[in-house]
């Protein structure tokens, strides 16, 4: 299962990025030619994310479409099917650019359930009146 080298990936991402702290969600763009599914990529992050800061994170993705470029009409089509076929003249005979990018765009972290001081007024700076 390829799924789980593209989880192990996104893992290492999203703990550098939280630094220490507790992940809710993972926001990840893969590209079609990964042949990656939510269900199939949270499953494997789910068995490898254990005892880490995205333990119990959801990881949501966003197919990244694959540019296809016809070699027998020259037409240009983007398809987020890792196997498809021109749309002009519905020729296999095409070439890829992209679709085999991973990208982590965003994480989400789990809310703290305390944070001292006031959240209307503090500014970073805890020390009060001289």
């Amino acid at each position: 299962m390829h799924e789980f080298g593209i989880a192990e990936a996104i893992l290492i991402a999203v703990e550098k990025r939280a630094d220490g702290r507790r992940v809710r969600r993972a926001r990840v763009h893969a590209g079609a030619l990964l042949r990656v599914t939510e269900p199939g990529i949270n499953q494997a992050f789910s068995s490898i994310s254990g005892g880490s800061v995205a333990e119990d994170a959801h990881v949501e993705l966003v197919i990244v479409p694959v540019r296809m470029t016809c070699r027998s009409c020259g037409s240009t089509s983007t398809s987020v099917e890792p196997f498809a076929v021109c749309a002009g003249c519905g020729d296999t005979d095409i070439d890829t650019e992209g679709g085999d990018d991973l990208l982590l765009e965003s994480i989400q972290m789990a809310e703290a359930s305390h944070v001292p001081g006031n959240s209307r007024r503090d500014r970073g700076n805890p020390v009060g009146p001289s």
